[in-house]
């Protein structure tokens, strides 16, 4: 009998990208039943999801990757079809802190997932057939100097637990295809930005303290360079790569901004003067940027990330839509909104 509808099972659905994802995928594909596994921690939120509540083909669990019992229940209750594993710890200061709880999520995690797919897929016979694609990240390749930008075959040289640990997952994954035939790909993207990205991090972070009037901490001289990547712009990228990436390939995923730290603040507390003109009088600031404030830099806080995302671009047509400028705005906006909506 053919079902009518496949079924994805998503990890990490409430978080940043996740919760991005879902909302796309949701409009853009109407044949797939969605299972949204989260834990719930910190950094996820069900208010992520609000819009995609009202889809009769989505479902939540509240249930943690590191616990493999959770994870064979899934698979019991689910006709599993295919995996996109969002589910991580992913702040670099917090793994600094405590590195336990990023091994356990990243690595535990995946390694259960791992397992109990490949035992359900060869169970039915369609190991080979049914997809696993595990989300990383950039930071897996270490750091770059000035020239330069990371390609697929580029060697892992994670310079943080956290990188650590998402390089381990990925060489987990990518042993699951050469040793059992596992379908998987990875994709690993430069930096993300955009609406519903947790507080802690820079973007919202500079936004926050800006309209609290309280200072903008930078790291070290604020000449770290990241790459830039609107999120819906990924989401589309790791649409392509589900569904039409080759199996047992990386891919890179990019957005041609390379911009400093210190640059990107600047912007953002430009745009805050544009469209916070009445804060910023009450503040008695002349400019948000009088905030900014350069606090010691961290350890392993690599100098820059750049990835060179030619594949995807060749090989299966993505380009990213949205220009810095236009997603910066948009951000701005969203984020503003948000913690007007808290205050009231």
């Amino acid at each position: 009998m053919t079902r009518d509808k496949k079924t994805l099972l998503i990890t990490g659905g409430a978080g940043f990208i996740g919760s991005n994802f879902i909302t796309y995928f949701l409009k853009a594909h109407d044949n797939y039943e969605i299972v949204n596994l989260d834990k719930l921690t910190y950094a996820g939120s069900l208010a992520n999801l609000r819009e995609a509540e009202g889809y009769h083909n989505y479902h939540f669990i509240e249930g943690d990757i590191a616990d493999e019992s959770v994870v064979e229940m899934v698979f019991a209750d689910f006709d599993i079809d295919g995996i996109i594993h969002f589910a991580a710890e992913s702040h670099v200061d917090k793994s600094i802190a405590d590195t336990k709880p990023f091994i356990t999520t990243n690595v535990v995690g995946t390694v259960n997932l791992l397992q109990t797919a490949k035992r359900d897929w060869e169970q039915k016979g369609v190991l080979a057939e049914r997809r696993f694609h595990h989300i990383s990240t950039d930071e897996v390749y270490g750091s770059l100097d000035e020239d330069g930008a990371f390609t697929e075959e580029t060697p892992y040289d994670p310079r943080n637990p956290y990188s650590a640990s998402k390089a381990s997952a990925n060489m987990l994954v990518k042993s699951y295809h050469n040793t059992y035939g596992m379908n998987v790909v990875i994709s690993s993207s430069s930096n993300n930005y955009g609406p519903r990205q947790h507080d802690e991090k820079l973007i919202p972070t500079i936004i926050r303290n800006a309209l609290a009037g309280e200072s903008i901490p930078i790291y070290g001289d604020g000449q770290n360079i990241r790459d830039w990547l609107y999120v819906t712009d990924h989401c589309h990228a790791l649409d392509a790569v589900f569904h039409h990436g080759n199996t047992g390939e990386s891919y890179n995923i990019g957005g041609r901004n390379e911009r400093t730290n210190l640059d990107m603040t600047n912007r953002i507390c430009g745009l805050l003067d544009v469209y916070q003109p009445d804060r910023k009088k009450q503040l008695k600031l002349t400019n948000f940027k009088d905030l900014i404030t350069f606090v010691d830099d961290r350890p392993g806080h690599d100098r820059r990330y750049a990835v060179d995302d030619s594949k995807i671009r060749q090989t299966l047509g993505w380009m990213p839509e949205v220009e810095l400028d236009q997603g910066l705005a948009e951000t701005v906006s969203w984020y503003i909104n948000k913690w007007e909506q808290q205050v009231q």
